[in-house]
């Protein structure tokens, strides 16, 4: 049996297990005595965002732990760290990329790099983000469509900003925390942020229509 493939069952079996064993709960009770000491909990935070993507945890518990330990100074950070937990994903659907790109018939990675061709690369990632769909999924679809790496931290950055304001919001709050209560993240937000997403993507693919309309109904020569 080839070797490679059972290294990566034994893998996909370990994270799986670490999933079940240690709850997003579990983890943010040990944040809370973590947090005593800034540096110390920097750096816890600094470990979950880059396990996280494996754990298949949201990324608005790093945002609601970094409200916990440092408030709404911590926003930057947030944004930092929600940009780093996003880079597992995305450079393993670039490899993935790499072993299909040359096939023929690839719909969907022509049918992504159509996608950014149009919006750019900055504009879609920051735009997809800010609909309420899982991130990884997201940093996935970039790594297949093409997106180059700069454009995709970029467009991270911003997409992920209004999350992490709204997880600060409810990890600044104690009792909210270790409650697990999440009203902080109003329906209201998401349908305002859908709306923001819309309008990015609606004016290139407008123009891109209108070029394509055009182009149609010219004269040929």
């Amino acid at each position: 049996m080839n070797r490679r493939f059972v290294a990566g069952g034994a893998f996909v079996t370990l994270i799986a297990a670490a999933a079940l064993l240690v709850s997003p709960g579990r983890a943010m009770a040990t944040l809370e005595w973590l947090a005593a000491d800034p540096v110390r909990f920097g750096a816890a935070l600094l470990a979950l965002a880059l396990v996280r993507p494996f754990l298949a945890w949201p990324t608005t518990l790093v945002a609601v732990a970094v409200g916990f330990g440092y408030g709404w100074v911590g926003v930057p950070f947030g944004v930092a760290l929600l940009t780093l937990t996003a880079l597992p994903p995305y450079y393993l659907s670039r490899a993935g990329r790499a072993t299909v790109e040359d096939r023929p018939g690839s719909r969907l990675l022509d049918a992504g790099e159509r996608f950014v061709g149009v919006a750019g690369g900055t504009r879609t990632v920051a735009a997809t983000r800010l609909l309420p769909m899982p991130s990884d999924a997201i940093s996935i679809g970039a790594g297949v469509a093409g997106v180059r790496l700069r454009p995709f931290l970029f467009g991270t950055a911003v997409g992920e900003l209004p999350w992490v304001i709204a997880g600060v919001a409810v990890g600044v709050s104690a009792d909210r925390l270790v409650a697990g209560d999440l009203s902080a993240l109003d329906p209201a937000l998401f349908v305002g942020m859908a709306g923001v997403a819309a309008l990015l993507l609606a004016g290139p693919f407008y123009r891109a229509y209108k070029r394509r309309g055009g182009e149609a109904t010219s004269p040929t020569t």
